[in-house]
């Protein structure tokens, strides 16, 4: 038993050596720092990670509000409102069209006709709205874009909304 402690504690040490051995004598105390705290370097990658996978992930395309306006006032885009239908008789983008994101698997036929344009999914912050636009994605429109902010961003600047 102690003598299968003192063979793996010797390869170990072995193993050790020959990675330190690769590195010239001035790396040798950080080499050893990275050996010695390996966790805690693994831990610290997988946070820093964490905290940075939501600004990397891909959400699918986003427009900004101006992008947006431009869009529209060129006639090259329509808008899709996935919000509830409360929701849009409250107020929506002008010329948008209400298909809910519960009912988006079903009606998404509808839009088939504007397959040429490009499409700006909105929600109510911008969130929900990605979901629709990776499933236009994947019924083979090209230009799908999520309204960055969603309609509050749009309200907040003051831009056109209809009842």
């Amino acid at each position: 038993m102690v003598q299968e402690e003192v063979e793996k504690r010797v390869g170990r040490v072995w193993a050790i050596y020959f990675i330190m051995s690769a590195f010239p004598p001035t790396l040798l105390p950080f080499v050893k720092f990275l050996i010695d705290n390996i966790w805690l370097i693994f831990c610290a990658l997988l946070s820093g990670g964490a905290l940075l996978w939501p600004s990397l992930a891909a959400r699918g395309s986003r427009v900004s509000l101006l992008q947006a306006t431009q869009l529209l006032n060129q006639g090259r885009a329509v808008v899709v409102d996935v919000r509830d239908p409360k929701d849009f008789a409250i107020g929506h983008m002008r010329e948008a069209r209400n298909i809910p994101l519960k009912e988006f698997d079903k009606r998404i036929a509808e839009l088939d006709k504007f397959k040429a344009k490009s499409v700006i999914v909105v929600c109510s912050s911008g969130m929900q709205s990605a979901r629709a636009t990776s499933k236009l994605k994947k019924a083979g429109f090209n230009e799908v874009f999520s309204l960055n902010g969603g309609m509050a961003a749009w309200q907040a600047q003051g831009l056109p909304v209809t009842k």
